[in-house]
């Protein structure tokens, strides 16, 4: 299996999970690819894609021209930039993350109070 983790411009996506568990091979794009064209030569020989956010479309058109992807998953439970449809119609996976949307207010908290030994 070939997964493909997208728009990882920092750098970190390798360090935040345990990818070599999975027994696949795992490429990392640090960089936007310029062109849908360039995304679909780029992912063409990918099963899974893990879409950071909405930094990478993938519309009808391009889900049209990636056969082998079977999974595509995106941090957080929305993406406006995955044609849901389109994915459901060619048999693609798509699935979100979750995330909690008040953990600033407990970090700003604990942050706030001295600890003593």
């Amino acid at each position: 299996m070939r997964i493909a983790i997208l728009d990882d411009y920092q750098s970190v996506a390798r360090g935040l999970a345990d990818w070599d568990s999975l027994h696949a091979e795992v490429h990392v794009f640090t960089e936007a690819f310029e062109n849908e064209g360039a995304a679909v030569t780029a992912l063409a020989e990918y099963e899974v894609a893990v879409a950071m956010r909405e930094r990478t479309p993938f519309l009808s058109s391009t889900l049209s021209k990636l056969p082998r992807l079977k999974l595509l998953v995106t941090t957080g439970p929305v993406n406006t930039a995955i044609d849901l449809d389109a994915a459901h119609r060619l048999g693609i996976t798509v699935c979100g993350t979750g995330y909690f949307s008040y953990p600033t207010v407990e970090l700003t908290w604990g942050s706030s109070f001295p600890l003593h030994a």
